[in-house]
């Protein structure tokens, strides 16, 4: 740490937001030790077989990759197709479940019909037998009359 007497301060400008300072330390002792290296670390040369382990390294994690890209893709297309599948087949199980009850309405509908047409029947058939029978008591009342 810095002694007191070799801090400076300097006081810059002041504005409305506030002021600016520029503290200056004086010179650090001989003895402390740099911890960043001044020069950038040399670059050692890479021989040719180095360089082509690297290449081949690399053409090896690029088509790893894309083989997982692939994997993943037609795992996704399965994934489509079995979806479109269950979907169109839910879509034949509805339209055969309406047409069973489509036909099933149609034919209670067809057996009530006839139901009611066979006592429509029966009741004009009754109403013609009492129309006879009437016809036939008039007949004989005005037959007895004469």
């Amino acid at each position: 740490m810095a002694s007191p007497c070799d801090i400076q301060v300097k006081e810059l400008d002041k504005r409305a937001s506030g002021q600016a300072f520029e503290v200056l330390l004086g010179n650090s002792p001989p003895d402390s030790k740099v911890d960043f290296p001044l020069s950038p670390p040399a670059k050692k040369d890479l021989s040719l077989e180095e360089i082509q382990r690297k290449l081949a390294a690399a053409e090896e994690r690029r088509k790893s990759h894309e083989a997982e890209v692939l994997k993943h893709l037609a795992e996704k297309r399965e994934h489509c197709k079995e979806v479109q599948q269950k979907a169109l087949e839910e879509n034949n199980n509805f339209s055969k479940m309406a047409e069973e009850k489509l036909n099933q309405k149609m034919e209670s509908n067809k057996e009530n019909r006839t139901a009611i047409m066979a006592a429509m029947n029966e009741k004009f058939k009754e109403k013609d037998k009492k129309l006879e029978e009437v016809r036939k008591n008039k007949e004989s009342k005005d037959s007895t009359s004469e």
